[in-house]
């Protein structure tokens, strides 16, 4: 069994409030969540207005697999947020 843990911060320069920046994080977090049944969180950054930490967790029996999902989350990120990856880091365990 391979435990993939995902971390990835991200800016937002749109956003303009808490508020602005909940929102997309939610709509981020909901996407994510149902399309690839992930576990993901907001664990950095809560009271900024324009940064952002996600932890995103998956599970499975093949290494190459997780890989090519945290690549295709990565894509999917960077295509939903109105802003950039400022870090990220993949371990797999």
């Amino acid at each position: 069994m391979r435990i993939a843990a995902y971390t990835v911060t991200i800016i937002i320069p749109s956003s303009q409030s808490l508020k602005d920046k909940r929102r997309i994080i939610k709509s981020i977090k909901d996407r994510l969540r149902v399309k690839y049944n992930i576990a993901i969180a907001e664990v950095d950054g809560q009271d900024l207005w324009q940064r952002s930490t996600l932890a995103i967790v998956s599970v499975s029996n093949d290494e190459a697999f997780l890989n090519s999902v945290f690549s295709t989350i990565r894509g999917e990120i960077e295509n939903l947020v109105p802003g950039h990856i400022a870090e990220e880091h993949l371990e797999i365990l």
